[in-house]
């Protein structure tokens, strides 16, 4: 009987079928993978395509180990083939390359046959992960940028509230004096599920003295 984790080919049967049974197991683990990092994403925005990567890099990698096997040649084959390629792709936060790196090692040990590593470590990844986001630790990179601008600083007390009110979190950036001797302020915030960014533009509208609202979700930007 076919083995749930066998961490070696079963030979008696059909090569077809140890094949097909490895990128099951390939799609499930980072399937999983994939899941947890969209149930702890902290931003706006969840990129829909970075989902895809997790899942079709596992299955890819899982691929690529069975083609090189045990030959060196292959290998080497294989190391100046992704040689040539050259990936661009920018990845700011440093959380979303150790899920991907996570997705790429399940696809790796599978390709050689490690199921057991690649089910138990899938697993303990995610449950960690899953424990950090609820915990005091929890991801604060994906947030957006909140800009206004104030004629006198006594007004800020006013803004805080209505910051307070409508995100999550919310901490500063930076303070600048502009050369109208006015203060910039810059806030990283993460919006409350009940509000949108327009509610809290409005709102900060009708204090006297904000002037220069903007709100941007770019990791790189300038004030």
């Amino acid at each position: 009987m076919f083995e749930l984790f066998p961490d070696q080919p079963v030979y008696e049967y059909p090569q077809l079928i140890n094949i097909t049974y490895s990128f099951i197991w390939a799609f499930l683990l980072a399937s999983i993978i994939a899941i947890t990092h969209k149930l702890t994403f902290t931003g706006d925005y969840y990129p829909k395509n970075f989902f895809q990567s997790l899942i079709l890099g596992a299955v890819v990698t899982t691929m690529v180990m069975m083609a090189i096997g045990d030959s060196l040649a292959r290998g080497l084959g294989v190391f100046g083939a992704m040689a040539i390629i050259r990936f661009r792709t920018r990845i700011d936060d440093p959380r979303d390359v150790l899920f991907l790196f996570a997705a790429l090692s399940t696809g790796l040990a599978i390709g050689v046959y490690g199921f057991t590593i690649s089910f138990v470590g899938s697993v303990l990844f995610c449950s960690v992960a899953a424990l950090l986001h609820v915990s005091p630790f929890r991801s604060f990179a994906h947030h957006s940028y909140l800009f206004f601008t104030l004629s006198d600083a006594k007004d800020l007390e006013g803004a805080v509230t209505i910051i307070q009110h409508h995100c999550r979190e919310s901490r500063v950036v930076s303070i600048t004096v502009n050369k109208e001797n006015a203060i910039r302020y810059q806030y990283a915030i993460v919006m409350k599920n009940i509000y949108t960014k327009d509610q809290l533009i409005n709102q900060l509208r009708l204090l006297e003295g904000v002037k220069q609202l903007k709100i941007t979700s770019n990791e790189l930007i300038s004030s």
